[in-house]
């Protein structure tokens, strides 16, 4: 397998030196043309922006725009204007320049954007799996020290947490391994399989996020068996610009500061741009006041990125670095630390993470060839005590990925692709303990799909997989002993596909279904665990077998100029679904043993949203969210970690000018998690809640240069209560109590 993954890097490379010289074939195409509104008068400002060639300009005071050097092929390129609706066209050029005048309308809610995570560069209502996207930007979006956390406000999305710097999302029941996590389309490979290990991703530079709700092995593999969440980074500068801004945080709740500075460029070929920022946050204030020890943390990264574009396709570089200190909230930190502070110096863990990404794309006349390579390198660290090494291990992936995107009309999209990937874990620094064995993970994967509209209005997707896996490990300890673990060494094979279709009504009414097998083969610590790790002795099984899902999807989409409804419902059913529970057994030492077990699982529920704006108060907005699952065994007993049920409400006020602040809001959000009574044998039942949540914000102007502020109020009343889904509970922590958090953005332009 290490050698077939070698030889795929290789074909990866030279496919990119022999396609150079043939990419000569195009020629240069360039698109122009004004946006007006519905009165036909210009809007200076847009935002106009072509997503799969990172590239974008800025209407003039006329409401001019060009946009030049794009290839002959079929490209789509959105309009964006604050308080007008989003315009997305399809463009396959025909000549030299392309004339394209567009008119948008005044709406109070934001329409359908350009989705990249689905494999087809498609808008949101062409998707026949609903993909929701989130802008952290937004003043929707309630700041927090965790990034998880603010994904966590759409709906069918939760949050396992152990305090705010150790958190893993949860869509529709499903976490951990079963869920894969994309930083700008990258496989984010950080020993996951654990909810003590945190996400490994920061928001520093990151603008939107993008989540499939539902099985996506056909995409991506194992791992994608739950859905998918992408976080994307940050548009370039428009043509011709030098922007940046730099972004500061206080929290009251945890003494913390974050801070960040971004710089990027673009010219008529080239762009790039860095960024760098920081995090320090001390223990948390539960709800009641008392701090939960050793809850701090501290992160540091930087992101940086450089790029060529022209008619003959895109090339891009990217590289992020982080480094992690996340306090343990465990029982043995919590004998020992009785003063709250910030600084990590016993019972945390380290993560130094370093990721670089090359992401290109060929235009072949009316071929479009995609490859995208990556290396990241991940080191894990356990301190107990006082420079105290428990477990050290280094973590490091190489994956390759070429698509072949077919000749297609406006109305069609042909796809096949290969994927690859190698991976070495490496017990390191003599540490006390080996919790994973030395080992490395092979997998080769290959797919088509396609996308068709017929008569305008029914849009069908599908598509299949085939994978081969092959995971090995080194034996662990001595012949004979209790401590022995043997060396395994498994193949695996696995089909994967959808189907689903889209039916448009009347362009505001549309449905969607989908059904789709997906697969997730047994993970490292899965199959080889046999160690203490965080006060349990955890054992793994090597016989374990993948995991087969096959989920149902349907759902409901209507929305009118000021009103917006989402229903959604799934059924997902899992053969071999594995989790870890206690035996009821201990060891030597008095740890419990924990063992990971497979059973076949069910898991079913839905989502529903609705937005609203009065028309004749178009200052005044209603929003509400509702979510459900239930996750069930065959014999009838709960599956851990599912989420209660909860609802959203919230109302927000705006007003376009206040004496010198402008486009200043203010809003409240209440969120109310039901009871969960069904947990599962290893859990116990958690009460339900209510929080509230207030904020306020804007902008003023100074000098040239805009100033956006924000100050928000999380758990209003400094409620008491904890999550089903916190790990906290374990050691008696509450949640985190009340938090203000007083933000400032301020945006400037180097060049113009």
């Amino acid at each position: 397998m290490k050698i077939q993954v070698k030889k795929l890097t290789l074909a990866l490379i030279l496919l990119t030196s022999l396609s150079i010289p043939f990419s000569e074939l195009n020629a240069q195409h360039t698109i122009r043309g004004q946006v007006t509104d519905q009165d036909n008068q210009p809007l200076a400002g847009t935002n106009i922006f072509i997503s799969e060639l990172n590239k974008g300009t800025v209407s003039d005071i006329n409401g001019n725009y060009s946009i030049s050097n794009l290839p002959g092929s079929k490209i789509k390129i959105q309009f964006t204007f604050l308080g007008y609706s989003h315009e997305i066209r399809t463009i396959d050029p025909d000549s030299s320049i392309t004339l394209l005048d567009v008119t948008l309308v005044e709406t109070p809610i934001e329409t359908e954007e350009i989705v990249v995570t689905g494999g087809y560069n498609s808008t949101q209502h062409e998707h026949a799996v609903k993909i929701d996207a989130l802008k952290l930007k937004t003043i929707q979006v309630l700041p927090s020290s965790s990034l998880t956390e603010m994904v966590s406000a759409l709906p069918g999305v939760g949050m396992i947490s152990k305090g705010n710097g150790v958190s893993k999302p949860v869509i529709r029941g499903l976490s951990m391994d079963n869920v894969l996590v994309l930083n700008n389309g990258v496989r984010n490979e950080n020993y996951q399989y654990s909810d003590h290990h945190p996400l490994g991703v920061t928001e520093f530079g990151i603008d939107d996020v993008e989540v499939i709700k539902g099985p996506a092995s056909l995409l991506y593999g194992s791992d994608a068996i739950g859905g998918v969440i992408n976080f994307l980074r940050e548009k370039p500068a428009p043509v011709g610009e030098i922007t940046g801004d730099y972004h500061l945080k206080f929290f009251t709740n945890t003494m913390g500061i974050s801070n960040n500075i971004g710089i990027n460029g673009s010219s008529k070929s080239f762009f790039g741009g860095v960024r760098a920022g920081n995090n320090s946050h001390a223990d948390f204030l539960q709800g009641g006041g008392s701090f939960a020890p050793n809850t701090r943390f501290n992160e540091t990264s930087v992101k940086a990125y450089t790029g060529f574009t022209s008619e003959r396709g895109i090339f891009r570089l990217n590289y992020d670095y982080m480094l992690q200190n996340l306090g343990l909230a465990e029982e043995h930190a919590a004998e020992n630390i009785d003063t709250r502070g910030r600084k990590n110096e016993i019972w945390y863990q380290q993560f130094n993470n370093h990721l670089i990404a090359s992401q290109n794309k060929i235009f072949l006349n009316r071929y479009k060839i995609e490859l995208n390579a990556s290396y990241q390198s991940v080191q894990l660290i356990h301190y107990a005590e006082v420079n105290e090494t428990e477990v050290a291990m280094r973590l490091q992936t190489l994956t390759g990925e070429t698509k072949l995107y077919l000749p297609s009309g406006k109305n069609s999209d042909y796809i096949i692709g290969l994927q690859g990937l190698y991976q070495e874990n490496l017990n390191v620094l003599n540490a006390e303990e080996i919790v994973l064995p030395d080992a490395t993970t092979g997998n080769i994967g290959f797919f088509g799909l396609f996308q068709q509209l017929f008569f305008n209005r029914l849009r069908l997707q599908a598509g299949m997989r085939y994978d081969l896996k092959n995971i090995k490990s080194q034996a662990v300890g001595e012949p004979a002993t209790d401590t022995f673990r043997d060396a395994v060494n498994k193949n695996y094979k696995n089909l994967s596909g959808s189907a689903g279709l889209v039916f448009n009504f009347t362009g505001q009414l549309l449905v969607r279904g989908n059904f789709a097998l997906a697969y997730r083969t047994p993970n490292l610590a899965e199959l080889t665990s046999g160690g203490v790790h965080e006060l349990r002795f955890e054992a793994g099984d090597d016989a374990l077998v993948p995991q087969l899902a096959r989920e149902a999807d349907l759902s409901l989409h209507y929305h009118i100029n000021n009103f917006t409804f989402d229903i959604a419902g799934f059924y997902n059913r899992i053969n071999h679904y594995i989790y870890i529970a206690p035996t009821g057994d201990t060891i030597e030492s008095g740890y419990p043993v924990y063992q990971y077990r497979q059973a076949g699982a069910s898991l079913f529920g839905g989502e529903a949203g609705i937005h609203f704006h009065p028309q004749n108060c178009r200052w005044l907005h209603f929003e509400s969210t509702y979510s459900q699952v239930t996750g069930k065994q065959e014999n009838g007993q709960y599956l851990p970690f599912i989420p209660s049920g909860w609802l959203s409400f919230g109302i927000q006020l705006q007003k376009e000018k206040i004496a010198f602040l402008k486009k200043t809001y203010i809003g409240i959000k209440t969120v109310t998690t039901g009871a969960q009574n069904n947990p599962a044998p290893e859990e116990e039942k958690t009460s339900g809640y209510t929080l509230v949540n207030l904020t306020t914000g804007g902008e003023f102007d100074a000098g040239s240069s805009k100033v956006y502020w924000q100050i928000s109020v999380s758990n209003l009343f400094d409620t008491k209560y904890i999550s089903h889904l916190s790990t906290l509970k374990e050691t008696g922590f509450l949640n985190a109590g009340r938090d203000i958090i007083f933000s400032i953005r301020l945006p400037f332009h180097i060049k113009k």
